[in-house]
């Protein structure tokens, strides 16, 4: 069965600030900027027709350019403080887009640029999923280290009670092994597919029809603090 495919823009938001990595958007890694990892591997994809980062910094409008994106306006400052909703500099530029150039992709798709571990090939199975479901959302998942079965809480005098209800006894003899465990997803942030009319409509990544593309954690690598930039450096160069 064919299915038609959706027009797709991929967006990446990066601004100048960062506390954790100063300009770590723009951090050398495996010999190129982290930015130019999710630009390069969206413009491979074959379900993506326009790669867009919105930026509030010149020098990294320009480095994305070198890399072959688009950066049509420069964001609003206020829309690029530490504390900016992701979700308001995406509202922003798709707003922008279909005001200043009439430009209206059916499918809108944020690339965090902390995510430089995901390939072309994981855009095109969340842009397909996305059109044989006509999902309004696909999100990215990898598998779970911490199980919620195992997660535990304590009360204001440190009394112990399993998270999710359970006796002790039911959580060592029913799920004392990992293998008896029903399969639990957390998002790995690579890759967030909404339908453009669901976003400007419920102002969330998020429409009614959600579904999630399962990762392998080689490609789930979360970008936070220099250890990570090392350990991603070893990963990138290896997979090179």
């Amino acid at each position: 069965m064919t299915i038609d495919r959706p027009s797709v823009m991929a967006l990446v938001p990066a601004r100048g600030g960062s506390k954790g990595i100063p300009r770590k958007n723009l951090s050398p890694l495996a010999g190129k900027p982290l930015i130019a990892w999710s630009i390069e591997e969206a413009l491979a994809s074959v379900g993506v027709e326009r790669v867009v980062v919105t930026t509030d910094d010149r020098e990294i409008a320009e480095v994305s350019r070198h890399y072959g994106a688009h950066t049509p306006f420069l964001r609003p400052a206020e829309l690029a403080q530490d504390d900016t909703p992701t979700i308001d500099a995406v509202l922003h530029a798709v707003e922008w887009l279909e005001e200043h150039e009439g430009y209206t992709p059916d499918y809108v798709l944020l690339l965090q640029v902390t995510s430089p571990m995901r390939i072309a090939d994981d855009i095109d199975e969340v842009v397909s999923l996305a059109a044989d479901k006509k999902a309004d959302t696909v999100v990215s998942l990898t598998l779970t280290h911490s199980h919620p079965y195992w997660m535990m809480s304590l009360d204001e005098e440190q009394r112990l009670s399993t998270f999710m209800g359970f006796e002790f006894r039911e959580l060592a003899t029913t799920y004392g092994f990992r293998q008896n465990l029903p399969s639990a997803y957390s998002l790995n942030g690579a890759l967030y597919l909404v339908r453009r009319t669901a976003l400007l409509e419920n102002r969330s990544l998020y429409g009614e029809s959600c579904f999630g593309y399962v990762m392998p954690e080689e490609r789930s690598m979360d970008i936070d603090k220099p250890l990570d930039l090392a350990i991603a450096e070893v990963v990138l160069r290896a997979r090179e």
